[in-house]
């Protein structure tokens, strides 16, 4: 029976009270607003960037992530998951905006952004075509280059404080900073992990106040609402040489975000129901286009990128309301938050050692989710080579010891990167893992029953060619069956005429891996599968399919896109 997740007051379409919405929405503000502001002021402080820039950034990357958030709530059209994800200024993007705003300035990094957010929408459109090259071993990858380009920053920025402050001040704040936040979340309740942030900031904001670091006058000075003293930097239309030296990598690194957003799309529709369901990964489009908008949007008003929040996911977990109406007030607090200065001031007097603290144990983190990704998928011999050998061609890039010489500026500005040389080099490893697997045989048919003697005739001559007996082969043959009559009957149902299904098999390991493609229709057969156990009897003939299926196959997952489904069966040789 389906285990029921009792914990969830409130899911994603019900409407709580609006007083319980807003102070979920208040509470997750506040918890995530430091981490929004911080992680784009961190960029442009290691960029050298005047005091008017940060106010300006500060300023749109909230402005942004309240509308992005928004979006993502109430979902229009196509754009947002229609589930409470909050979005914010993206980690991984702080070594490719120091790196742009160093060499051509703001207007150089909004041209950037702005061009690099295409591919993300392109993504989400063809989400299911790019699903075997943009792998979880490739992400994971280049999520642990991303630690690797970053922390010489970051270390940068823990010494960082003005001329004739004593000595003792960086290493006090910062050793304050991050021995609060390590104690945190390795000892606090879950509650108080939460808010571990927020906590160790003002905790080391209170040890750098007595040597000067901290200076509150400006936030008193500071008015309550009004709009930013900076101005907008504007975009570089000149697609200069640097533009083009840097676009792979911002490229590299807005695909590495909408991996990351792609699983949080997935974690939120687990969390956030009280019978699980399969994944829609039309959902999950959604919320790629709601990211794509949001750093479109940054590009244009010359801030860094923003991406999903993860807490997102601890926040539905732990408050038990997911409904779409506590995203509308996290993204009408960060909003209104925007047009107050004083907020504003607040966050950018946070010292440069106690920002750095808290960024080193997220950029850890950070770290070890790659590792997670790449070791959950399945780590076999072939995959070890593709993340080891990626990650040290990274490695060495970055730090210049390979073939630094013979680059040149326009390859060196690319390759020296370490995200971008070693996520290439993950690509195109996993490319040729692809080509070089067992091939795929496949036919084409008409999605309707009367195509079950061409299926049967193609099944049948693949596990005669990889030697299976008699039963396993009739065994093959059913689950191919039992398939077909289920898609044909969700395209009966929906009154679509002129399908079409492709179907491929290729062998495994004493298994045979099954693909259906089919235009979009119907539920999530995952779904159906997973709530026959609580059905006492058959209701109708088309259930009998589905019980079938699951008798025959040892696997079955259903990945529902916009205009397509995908629906892998696995059969072993031996039940």
């Amino acid at each position: 029976m389906a285990q029921v997740n009792e914990y969830i007051r409130y899911e994603p379409d019900e409407r709580p009270p609006h007083s319980i919405a807003a102070g979920v929405g208040f509470q997750a503000s506040v918890v995530i607003i430091a981490p929004v502001v911080l992680s784009a002021i961190i960029i442009g402080r290691a960029a050298n960037q005047p005091e008017s820039y940060l106010t300006w950034i500060a300023f749109a990357a909230l402005l942004i992530s309240g509308v992005s958030t928004i979006l993502q709530a109430v979902r229009v059209g196509r754009i947002g998951a229609g589930h409470v994800l909050v979005m914010g200024t993206s980690g991984a993007f702080i070594a490719v905006c120091i790196t742009a705003l160093v060499q051509g300035g703001p207007s150089l990094m909004a041209s950037l952004i702005v061009v690099s957010s295409l591919f993300q929408f392109a993504l989400a459109a063809r989400l299911s075509l790019l699903r075997r090259i943009l792998t979880p071993v490739v992400s994971g990858t280049v999520i642990m280059l991303i630690a690797v380009t970053v922390m010489p920053i970051v270390f940068g920025l823990l010494t960082d404080v003005p001329e004739g402050t004593p000595s003792a001040a960086a290493p006090t704040a910062a050793g304050a900073t991050l021995a609060t936040l390590v104690v945190l979340a390795l000892c606090a309740p879950g509650a108080w992990r939460l808010w571990a942030p927020l906590i160790s900031i003002a905790v080391g904001c209170a040890a750098a106040a007595p040597f000067g670091l901290f200076n509150i006058q400006p936030v008193i000075d500071a008015p309550w609402i009004g709009f930013p003293d900076g101005s907008w930097p504007g975009l570089d239309l000149t697609f200069s040489a640097e533009f083009w030296a840097l676009l792979p990598a911002f490229v590299v690194v807005t695909l590495v975000g909408a991996i990351e957003t792609i699983g949080d799309g997935i974690a939120i529709q687990r969390v956030s129901r009280r019978r699980p369901r399969a994944t829609d990964f039309r959902l999950v489009q959604g919320a790629l286009n709601a990211d794509g908008t949001g750093n479109l949007l940054s590009g244009l008003l010359g801030a860094p990128p923003n991406t999903t929040y993860s807490t997102s996911i601890s926040l539905a977990e732990l408050t038990g309301v997911a409904a779409r109406r506590v995203g509308v007030y996290v993204g009408a607090i960060f909003a209104v938050l925007a047009l107050s200065p004083k907020v504003t001031a607040l966050l950018i007097a946070i010292p440069n050692p106690v920002g750095a603290a808290y960024v080193t144990l997220l950029i850890g983190i950070l770290f070890v989710q790659g590792m997670k990704l790449v070791v959950e998928s399945g780590l076999n011999s072939r995959k070890a080579v593709v993340v080891g050998l990626s990650f040290w061609i990274g490695v060495g890039f970055q730090n210049q010891v390979i073939f630094a010489d013979l680059l040149g500026k326009t390859w060196g500005t690319l390759l020296g990167n370490g995200m971008t040389a070693g996520g290439i080099a993950a690509i195109l490893l996993t490319a040729f893992m692809e080509l070089t697997a067992p091939r795929r045989r496949r036919i084409e048919v008409e999605l309707a029953v009367a195509s079950l003697p061409k299926i049967d005739e193609f099944l049948r001559a693949f596990a005669a060619k990889i030697g299976w007996d008699d039963p396993a082969t009739e065994r093959l043959c059913a689950a191919g069956e039992e398939t077909l009559a289920i898609l044909a009957q969700q395209a009966e149902d929906d009154a679509a005429n002129g399908r079409q299904l492709i179907l491929s098999a290729r062998p495994a390991e004493g298994a045979v891996e099954l693909e259906f493609l089919a235009t979009a229709a119907g539920e999530n057969l995952e779904d159906r599968l997973a709530y026959l156990s609580e059905q006492p009897e058959i209701i109708d003939e088309h259930e009998i399919s589905f019980r079938l299926l699951r008798h025959y196959a040892s696997a079955v997952r259903h990945q529902k896109y916009h205009d397509l489904d995908i629906i892998a069966v696995q059969v072993e040789r031996t039940p």
